[in-house]
Parts: structure tokens; sequence; C-alpha cells
């Protein structure tokens, strides 16, 4: 696996792996332990995908965006499905 397979791959891990914790942090109050607990939980598993895979430290900005757009996205659907 290439660094740009690795990069893309991870991304898409970290949007995925964030999607159903972003809906879980939604039934949590916000700033509570359960809502860091929801917002932290994916960390390790991204940094650990990223050093295993050997990505250089200058792509953890971009792992960093995917994981807050899933997050985002995964509250949004939550809030979509209860709306219909």
């Amino acid at each position: 696996m290439n660094t740009l397979q690795g990069v893309f791959a991870i991304c898409a891990i970290a949007f995925l792996l964030n999607l159903p914790f972003g809906w879980l942090r939604t039934y949590t109050r916000k700033f509570s332990i359960g809502w860091a607990v929801c917002i932290h939980a994916p960390i390790p598993m991204i940094a650990f995908m990223r050093i295993y895979t050997h990505i250089d430290w200058v792509y953890i900005p971009l792992f960093f965006l995917f994981s807050i757009a899933g997050q985002i996205l995964g509250g949004k659907l939550k809030e979509r499905i209860r709306s219909s």
C-alpha cells in the first residue's frame, strides 16, 4: 500500500468510524463525560492505523477533519431520521 492509498483509507475509516459516535453524542448533555467519550473514543483507533501503516504525522490534520465531518454528519443523520 502506498502513502496515498493509506491516507485515503484512513480518512474513509475515520469518517465512517465517527458516524456512530456522532449519533451517540446527540444523546448526551454537552460537555458531559459521555459527550467527551463519544468525541475522543475513535482517536486511539485512528492513531493506531496511522502508526501501523507508517503514514507521516503531517496527515493528522486531514484525519482530524474527516473525523469532525463524521461526527457532524452522524448527529445530523439522527436529527433527520427523527424528524421523518
